[in-house]
């Protein structure tokens, strides 16, 4: 593949007056050029034991006529086609990055909402044409860079149902952005964590989601080249406006063990809480090491409240520890379950998902279970139905919550669930969050 697929550098764009103003600044946007030509050509050099190693994948004619594609389980790796946007060209998308645009705010930077044309993702008008997500980094930041060189590295080369979809990128102005299509229902944390949502996500919905996660996971465990994401949580997982998940960020994305290794050896980067102990203790990194992520996730999804929050009473700071003893206990895992959902769920649903996330905890990497396994289990959990005890239950507790609903109307009183009080409280897991996105370790 040629470099035809790539754009030019920043300093050739149409209409830009920008260049770099030093020699340093100068080698910078070299490396970087350089090394995403080099991503746009590694797609084809693919090693032998690679593809022993992924037998899911079947070679398709490649779009130029030249190297194989391979495609696997409803996503594929092609070939980049991303567009360099100028900066003035997303500050029209956004407003000029309005206040009243951001979507959110991480480690990389800030996030705003902005609009293009669907056809030439030209600016467009608020409304008219697509809504984007613009990542927009922090001047002069070093984990900006790194975090965007590895968004471009991962995602421009992967399609998915299950991955956000990157559209472009710009460098300019010592700034680096990424542009994103946007997800109307936000982030799986705002769901679960945060204050005055209006209805908690339902049972059905929140398998679901699950669902969606792992198959994203699950794909990019079984591309040729093996990704390691790294960085699973629920902020980083994306509901579309029918709540499809999608992953997102892969600032921390990396490739798997090559020539027969079992793990990679890194410096211990992510969020904690999600880290699996063998990375945090040892910096071995495993293909697993996701799968523990994926176990905590789970559990919050089921419980509603996330892994790590000060505000909980002792024993329950850390959710893993709190709730693991109990999980192979029925009775005492219905106390555990999100008391939001009023027990609307199916007992032997929650107790099979209660079994996965065990599985997935286990703190040797070699007893977890992939995530094809993770993700057949979650498949057969959204069958299982609602006993006829429990629809005869839920059907009385819909009645009394439509009862005492009316009672409060009467009284122009709003009222809403909060579970069972402040050790449940949702707020605070969202107060923690902002403490624990700063808490990464580069």
């Amino acid at each position: 593949m040629g470099n035809s697929c790539w754009p030019k550098p920043v300093d050739n764009l149409p209409g830009s007056t920008t260049r770099p103003s030093s020699p340093g600044i100068i080698y910078i946007y070299i490396y970087i050029y350089i090394y995403i030509y080099i991503l746009g050509n590694s797609n084809t050099n693919d090693t032998k034991a690679s593809k022993n190693r992924n037998n899911n994948y079947q070679p398709s004619p490649a779009a130029d006529g030249g190297a194989a594609h391979h495609v696997a389980a409803c996503g594929q790796i092609i070939t980049p086609n991303l567009k360099m946007f100028t900066l003035s060209e997303l500050k029209s998308a956004t407003r000029n990055f309005r206040p009243d645009t951001v979507l959110g705010e991480g480690g990389f930077g800030r996030v705003f909402k902005g609009w293009i044309d669907e056809q030439t993702y030209a600016p467009s008008k608020v409304g008219v044409g697509i809504p984007i997500a613009v990542k927009k980094s922090n001047p002069d930041s070093e984990q900006g860079l790194k975090e965007w060189q590895a968004e471009v590295k991962f995602l421009g080369k992967f399609s998915h149902p299950n991955l956000v979809k990157l559209l472009g990128y710009c460098w300019e102005e010592k700034q680096f952005l990424l542009v994103y299509e946007c997800m109307q229902k936000g982030s799986l944390e705002s769901h679960l964590f945060r204050k005055n949502v209006a209805e908690p996500i339902p049972w059905d919905i929140r398998i679901k989601i699950a669902i969606g996660a792992a198959r994203g996971l699950a794909f990019l465990h079984n591309t040729e080249k093996q990704v390691i994401y790294r960085d699973f949580k629920a902020s980083n997982i994306l509901l579309d406006k029918e709540f499809n998940a999608k992953l997102s960020d892969f600032g921390l994305a990396k490739l798997g063990p090559i020539d027969g290794n079992s793990h990679v050896t890194t410096k211990v980067v992510g969020t904690y809480g999600y880290a699996a102990p063998e990375y945090m203790a040892t910096g071995h990194l495993y293909v697993k090491s996701d799968v523990y992520g994926f176990g905590v996730v789970l559990l919050e999804i089921i419980m509603g409240l996330q892994v790590l929050d000060l505000n909980r009473p002792g024993g329950q700071t850390n959710l893993v520890d709190w709730a693991k003893p109990s999980l192979p206990d029925k009775k005492k895992l219905r106390k555990l379950i999100d008391p939001r959902l009023m027990g609307q769920y199916p007992s032997k649903g929650a107790y099979k998902t209660a079994e996965l996330i065990l599985k997935c905890l286990e703190p040797d990497p070699k007893c977890r279970p992939n995530m094809e396994v993770v993700l057949e289990t979650l498949e057969q959990i959204s069958s299982i139905q609602m006993h006829p005890k429990e629809l005869k239950a839920k059907h009385k507790q819909d009645q009394q919550h439509t009862n005492h609903h009316k009672h409060y109307d009467h009284r122009s009183t709003r009222h809403t669930h909060h579970g069972s009080g402040g050790a449940r409280g949702s707020g605070a897991g969202h107060k923690q969050n902002n403490y624990l996105n700063a808490a990464r370790s580069y």
